[in-house]
């Protein structure tokens, strides 16, 4: 028997692509340009006022340090005013540490309860927490004071902390707990499956994958007490223990209502440096922790 054997067809020539039409790219040129434009006018906006405050700093003018030429004159005013600037950042971080430090041990517990675990008046309580945000600020500043002269944490950075991790915890509370919601549940149950106890399936499990829910509420925290400006007036009464915040604002009418607008500005820029760090640094998981519980929700 004989076997025929059909001949290879010849492979197929590769037709060139045509190159995008002129016309197409100019429409979608046009409909990309409002877009730019719109982010580069709010990029301009945002951004130009600390660059001004950079130059500004630095920049000779009349009335501050800084007289003759450009130079750091303004900074070395800010750094021997009252207390020292290392004593003023040293305040803030330690207060910005703590906040940030309570505010995500209580949040972190209290959106898993939310989120994993039924209990009588569970929403009630969220609801209870979430209504913290309907309270003016101001009005609580107060009390708060005299609650905390009663327990002795009255004009220290703790009982500062204390009181700014009290207004983060709604936003905190309710972001952590649409992290978790938007976690399956197969995860932490075949953890618990595998012998695991809450607190661990929580610590080994659900904490990884709800990272970025976790920087977006540490950072949160951290820019609320790096920048407060009411709470440290009202609650901290003694200069050498005052946030970088309330040293700038003290610094403005140090002499017979003379602005120092040099010093001012470097001021500014010494408090907006590590913000703007942070922010770069976190941005990708900032930006994921967000879309995250907006996909959730």
């Amino acid at each position: 028997m004989t076997t025929t054997t059909l001949p290879a067809s010849p492979p197929r020539p590769q037709v060139p692509r045509r190159p995008r039409a002129p016309r197409a790219r100019l429409v979608g040129i046009a409909l990309r340009t409002p877009y730019w434009v719109l982010t580069g006018a709010l990029a301009v906006v945002f951004v130009f006022p600390l660059i001004w405050a950079g130059v500004a700093s630095v920049a000779p003018q009349p009335g501050s340090s800084q007289v003759d030429g450009w130079g750091l004159g303004n900074y070395a005013t800010l750094m021997e005013y009252q207390a020292g600037l290392p004593q003023y950042l040293l305040n803030s971080t330690l207060l910005s540490g703590m906040t940030v430090l309570f505010t995500l041990v209580a949040s972190v517990l209290g959106g898993y309860a939310f989120s994993r675990f039924k209990f009588p008046g569970r929403d009630v309580l969220f609801l209870l927490t979430l209504a913290i945000l309907m309270v003016p600020y101001a009005t609580l500043l107060i009390p708060l004071y005299v609650m905390l002269n009663a327990i002795g944490l009255q004009n220290t950075l703790v009982g500062l902390s204390l009181v700014l991790t009290v207004f983060q915890l709604p936003f905190a509370t309710f972001m952590m707990r649409i992290s978790f919601d938007a976690v399956p549940r197969e995860l932490d149950e075949a953890a618990l499956v595998d012998g695991c106890s809450s607190f661990r399936a929580l610590r080994t499990v659900l904490l990884p994958a709800v990272k970025p829910g976790v920087i977006t509420v540490g950072l949160f925290a951290f820019l609320a007490a790096w920048n407060d400006f009411v709470a440290p007036l009202i609650l901290i009464s003694d200069s050498t223990k005052i946030p970088l915040p309330l040293a700038v604002a003290n610094l403005r009418a140090q002499v017979m209502g003379i602005v120092d607008y040099g010093a001012t500005e470097a001021g500014v820029v010494v408090m907006a440096l590590p913000c703007v760090v942070l922010f770069l640094l976190l941005q990708r998981h900032y930006v994921r922790g967000f879309m995250s519980g907006a996909l959730k929700g």
